[in-house]
């Protein structure tokens, strides 16, 4: 028997933009002092360390360093299934799985309210658009010095990294093969390492969310312990 994992949310979906899912970088505007954030951010981790590089760094918002690696979350993970377009498609993956025990249904709460049963391509469109929304709003990922961050801004970033997860899981489940084809097996595995490191410094995905990947996890985490 399959879980089925559903989670919809209060948010906006505004439908498919592409037929392919390799959506456009979201960039941080340079000068601003998020772009700040993600310079330290990324020399943080040219160190080689990267429990020490997710910590929040001394006198910063909290929600602001969420937000900056969000989205550079997004790219990572933008990028990397971009590499692999070309193997998940509506007959590879007619199902969005993450090996055989668990598949996912998409639902927006808003324009898709029941979980509805799509391909791997069609449910990864449905959510990096999705994502791409939300940091598009700005009145959920303010862009602009001295705007304040809305009081649902946490949930909304859990939710965010929650479904970027499953992409994440996707490839490793069902694309494994193309990516050592591609050579881009160090870079998944140092992009999904960071992205672990993050979510567990600020407890922002459940475990039980996490179980798809538990066992590549404890590998790859346990050599930082």
């Amino acid at each position: 028997m399959k879980m089925k994992l559903t989670w919809p949310s209060g948010s906006l979906l505004s439908g498919s933009r592409s037929s392919k899912t390799f959506k456009p970088k979201k960039n941080i505007p340079e000068g601003s002092h998020q772009y700040e954030l993600l310079k330290h951010a990324e020399a943080t981790l040219g160190s080689g360390n990267l429990r020490t590089a997710v910590m929040l760094p001394e006198g910063e918002d909290l929600n602001e360093w969420v937000a900056v690696n969000t989205v550079d979350f997004f790219n990572q993970i933008n990028m990397l299934y971009g590499t692999i377009t070309d193997f998940c498609t509506e007959e590879s993956c007619p199902v969005m799985s993450a090996g055989p025990k668990y598949e996912y249904h998409w639902a927006d709460g808003t324009n898709i309210k029941k979980p509805i049963k799509c391909s791997a391509p069609k449910y990864i469109d449905y959510l990096m658009t999705w994502v791409q929304d939300q940091l598009d709003d700005e009145t959920l990922f303010p862009s602009k010095i001295g705007v304040p961050f809305p009081k649902n801004f946490m949930s909304v970033a859990k939710t965010i990294l929650k479904r970027l997860f499953r992409v994440y899981a996707h490839i490793y489940h069902q694309h494994f093969d193309p990516v050592i084809q591609l050579q881009e097996e160090a870079h998944l595995n140092t992009s999904f390492k960071h992205f672990i490191f993050f979510v567990q410094e600020f407890n922002l995905i459940d475990r039980r969310e996490l179980a798809p990947l538990q066992e590549l996890i404890e590998k790859l985490t346990s050599k930082d312990r």
